[in-house]
């Protein structure tokens, strides 16, 4: 493990040892159905490009940077171990030295560090058997795990959850491979096709670090007063107006808030403009498309066991699955008043991308945008 000014505050490696030790199996296929699986979706992938860019009118010049890796649950988890650990860089060289100054801080980081490694395996084992697929943004090259050479992502697709998932629902697996392929090549389409859309998200992302106080006091202080509230310990009087965020939202300062509620409107915009794809590209490739998103989005709506629904809650992932909803009656509405060339005036720069409210009221992001725009 490298470090910087002594050991990391994150141990990746354990992150990466612990995830896979304690990721769950695949479903049941022999040597030769996987290596069936990988070809099919790798085709589907290919032909999702033309199919994505026909219908939404974006021209991708650099779609051939961004490689497409068909990946098993541990690959999923090394992928997303790297791009946490490049995301991340400024904000743990930040809390780093402020570590080195403390007392016993070398030691104390140390042994934070492998916690910190557990508790982040744990987390990627949780969600390594639910992602179908991602557009993964920010993470750089590595022998096993390619990426674009010029600044581009790289999508991944992880077989294993599509086999199971399409088993589960009892689907077409040709079409279902096929309509997983389509949601996830519109995200390639979306940062190929618009420049400056991954420059702007690290941005904001990095502004959200970037307020986080990295007094561990103070951090704890949040943590045990977010724990209250999760656990109804919240003081006689006091308003429950948190009651309804998760653990992540909790223990954030007012001006990450701010911040969180414009990455909440890109990432709708981004989940429901995939879906909004995904659905109308459907019918003429798809032939069982409307009985897979029916039994796709029971599936979403049922969850699955009282301690899965508690885990996705404390981690947002329910925000998730709000983003998907209005995000794509957004786009929708938006595509209905003004047509699709209409809509793709929300690429034009990070000021026609919606706010909050506007995904909430997609006219009201017509009148600004267009408005603005014909005046």
């Amino acid at each position: 493990m490298t470090s910087i000014g002594g050991a990391e505050l994150v141990d990746w490696n354990l992150a990466v040892a612990t995830a896979t030790r304690l990721v769950r199996p695949g479903p049941d296929v022999s040597r030769d159905e996987a290596r069936a699986v990988v070809a099919e979706l790798r085709r589907h992938a290919k032909a999702s490009e033309e199919h994505v860019r026909g219908f939404t009118r974006m021209a991708t010049e650099d779609v051939h940077d961004t490689p497409v890796l068909v990946v098993d649950r541990p690959g999923w988890v090394r992928a997303n171990v790297a791009g946490f650990r490049e995301i991340l860089k400024p904000l743990l060289e930040k809390m780093q030295e402020r570590r080195g100054s403390t007392p016993g801080g070398a030691v104390l980081g140390a042994v934070g560090g492998k916690v910190t490694g557990v508790e982040l395996g744990m987390l990627l084992s949780f969600l390594s058997s639910r992602v179908l697929g991602q557009y993964e943004t920010f993470a750089p090259a590595t022998r096993e795990l390619p990426a674009g050479e010029n600044g581009g992502g790289r999508l991944l697709l992880v077989a294993p959850n599509i086999v199971h998932v399409e088993r589960e629902l009892d689907v077409q697996p040709h079409d279902f491979r096929l309509w997983v392929c389509l949601h996830e090549e519109t995200h390639r389409t979306q940062f190929t096709a618009v420049p400056w859309l991954r420059d702007h998200l690290e941005g904001e992302i990095q502004s959200f670090l970037g307020e986080t106080d990295v007094d561990p006091m103070t951090v704890l202080e949040r943590i045990r007063e977010a724990a209250q509230t999760l656990v109804g310990g919240r003081p006689d009087g006091e308003e429950d107006e948190d009651g309804g965020r998760s653990l992540v939202e909790l223990v954030q300062t007012p001006a990450q808030r701010e911040i969180l509620g414009r990455l909440t409107a890109v990432m709708s915009l981004l989940e429901g403009h995939a879906d909004f794809v995904m659905d109308g590209v459907g019918p003429a490739v798809v032939p069982s498309v409307a009985e897979i998103r029916e039994k796709f989005q029971q599936r979403r709506a049922k969850g699955a066991s009282r301690l899965d629904m508690a885990l996705r809650k404390l981690l947002g992932l329910d925000a998730k699955l709000r983003q998907y909803r209005d995000g794509e009656r957004f786009v929708s509405a938006v595509v209905d008043q003004v047509g699709m060339d209409g809509f793709n005036r929300v690429w034009t720069s990070p000021n026609t991308l919606p706010t909050k409210a506007e995904i909430a009221k997609p006219a009201d992001w017509v009148a600004r945008v267009h408005r603005k725009a014909e005046s």
